[in-house]
C-alpha cells in the first residue's frame, strides 16, 4: 500500500508532520481529515523516491560516457584521500560524493559513482552502492567501508584506506621507475642487433659467396641465424605474444597456476623479490582489515585475493580452515612455510598481545624495506651484466665476420 507523508495543522494551530498509509490520495485525506488535522500538504513518500531515482538515472545516462577496463590506482587512491578529507571536514556523505563526481574526468570512476550516488539517494549504504561496482572498488575497499559504517568511524577507515593504497601505489612507481632503464638498455640492444643481423649480415653473406670458400663454423652460425631471422622476422613480435598467451592459458587450469606460480618464485633474484612482495601486501592489507574491524576470517579471505600467487592462495586456504577449526593464526602459517620465523613469531606476540593489526603493519613495513633494497641491488647487477652480454654479443659478430677475411687473405699470400 502506498505511504504518503503528509504536512497539517491541528485544531490548535500547531503544525503536524506524519506519513500515513492509504490505498489512494484521496483516501488519505479523508483519513487524515478524521484525526481532526487540516491537511496543507501531502505527497506520495515512494513514488517521490521512485521519480527522484528515475530522473537521476536518466540523468546519469545523459552524463556517462563510454569507457572501457577499471579504474586506475593513482585515480582510486586521490578519490580515497578526497573523500576521508571531506567526511573528516564534516561533510554529508551524498554533498561530498556530488563534489567529487562533479571534478572527475570522464571514465569509468566517474561513471561509477553516478551509480552510487542513485543508490545511496535511494536509501542502499555506500558499501552496498560501491559494492555494485567492482570494476572501481574491490572486495578489500567495500569491506572496509562497510567496517567503517558499523562502527561509526568511516572517515578514519577511509583514511587509513587511502594511506594504504598510497603505499601500494608509491611501492609500485619505486620499482616501476628502476625498471624503466634496463627496459630501455634491452630494447635498444635487440633493435641494434636485429638490424644488424637483417640488414649487414646478408651483404657479408653476398661477399664472402663471391669467393666461394669454406666459412668458419662461427661464421656458418651467424649467416644461419641471419638467414632466419630474415624468413622468421614477424617471430619476433609474435613469440613474446604467443609465450604470454601460452602462461595464460596454463593459468586457467588450477593445477597449472599453481605451477606457473611456483616456478615464477623461483627465478633467481626476481623470485626473492615477488616473493617479499606479496608477503609485504598480503601482511598491510590483513593488518588494514583487522584494524577496520573486519572479522578475520573474512580479512584473511580478502587479503588471499591480493597475494596474486596460487602457492599463498593455498596456503591462505590451509590457514582459514585452520582457523575455523579453532588454531592461531601462527600454527597453520608456520606449518604453510610461506614466510619466514620472523613473520610467525611476530604475528605469534600479536595475537597473545591483542595487536596483531601493529605487528602486521611492521612486517609490512620490513619486507617493503627490503624489497626497494633488493630492487635497487638487482638493478645495479644488471647494469654489468647486460654490459658484458652486449659485449659478447658485439665480439661474436666481429669475430664471426673477420674470421673470413683473414682465411682469404691467408689464401691470397
Amino acid at each position: 500500500m502506498p505511504v504518503f507523508q503528509y504536512e497539517a495543522m491541528d485544531s490548535t494551530g500547531l503544525e503536524v508532520k506524519d506519513t500515513i498509509e492509504a490505498p489512494s490520495e484521496g483516501e488519505a485525506q479523508t483519513m487524515i481529515r478524521e484525526k481532526g488535522f487540516y491537511v496543507t500538504k501531502i505527497r506520495e513518500k515512494e513514488r517521490k523516491k521512485k521519480a527522484k531515482a528515475a530522473a537521476a538515472k536518466g540523468k546519469n545516462a545523459k552524463a556517462k560516457t563510454f569507457t572501457m577496463g577499471g579504474v586506475k590506482a593513482k585515480v582510486l587512491c586521490t578519490f580515497t584521500r578526497q573523500l576521508s578529507t571531506l567526511q573528516d571536514a564534516g561533510l554529508p556523505l551524498l554533498r561530498s560524493l556530488r563534489i567529487l563526481e562533479g571534478q572527475c574526468k570522464p571514465g569509468a570512476l566517474k561513471n561509477s559513482l553516478m551509480d552510487v550516488i542513485e543508490d545511496v539517494e535511494s536509501g542502499n549504504t555506500l558499501s552496498e552502492a560501491m559494492g555494485k561496482q567492482p570494476k572501481c572498488f574491490d572486495n578489500l575497499y567495500v569491506n572496509m567501508v562497510r567496517a567503517g559504517e558499523a562502527g561509526g568511524a568511516l572517515e578514519v577507515i577511509l583514511q587509513r584506506l587511502a594511506e594504504f593504497k598510497e603505499r601500494a601505489q608509491s611501492l609500485k612507481r619505486k620499482i616501476t621507475g628502476a625498471m624503466i632503464y634496463p627496459a630501455a638498455v634491452i630494447t635498444v640492444a635487440v633493435g641494434i642487433v636485429s638490424f644488424i643481423m637483417m640488414f649487414i649480415i646478408p651483404k657479408f653473406k653476398k661477399i664472402f659467396s663471391d669467393f666461394d670458400t669454406d666459412l668458419p663454423a662461427m661464421t656458418e652460425m651467424l649467416i644461419g641465424f641471419s638467414d632466419w631471422m630474415l624468413k622468421y622476422w614477424y617471430m619476433l613480435f609474435i613469440g613474446p605474444i604467443a609465450f604470454y598467451l601460452f602462461i595464460k592459458i596454463v593459468k586457467k587450469n588450477h593445477t597449472g597456476a599453481f605451477v606457473v606460480d611456483w616456478l615464477s618464485l623461483r627465478i633467481p633474484l626476481i623470485g626473492k623479490i615477488l616473493h617479499l612482495g606479496i608477503i609485504a601486501r598480503i601482511t598491510r592489507t590483513l593488518g588494514t582489515l583487522i584494524a577496520s574491524g573486519v572479522p578475520i576470517l573474512e580479512a584473511l579471505l580478502i587479503s588471499r585475493d591480493t597475494a596474486g600467487n596460487h602457492v599463498f592462495v593455498r596456503a591462505f586456504d590451509n590457514i582459514y580452515t585452520a582457523i575455523r577449526e579453532g588454531e592461531t593464526i601462527a600454527v597453520p602459517l608456520r606449518e604453510a612455510r610461506i614466510v619466514d620465523d620472523m613473520v610467525v613469531n611476530m604475528v605469534d606476540v600479536g595475537e597473545e598481545t591483542g595487536a596483531l593489526d601493529d605487528m602486521l603493519y611492521k612486517v609490512a613495513d620490513v619486507y617493503d624495506e627490503e624489497v626497494e633494497v633488493k630492487v635497487e641491488s638487482l638493478i645495479s647487477l644488471l647494469e654489468p651484466i647486460m654490459v658484458v652480454v652486449l659485449g659478447l654479443i658485439v665480439g661474436f659478430i666481429v669475430i664471426a665476420l673477420f674470421l673470413p677475411l683473414i682465411k682469404l687473405l691467408n689464401d691470397l699470400s
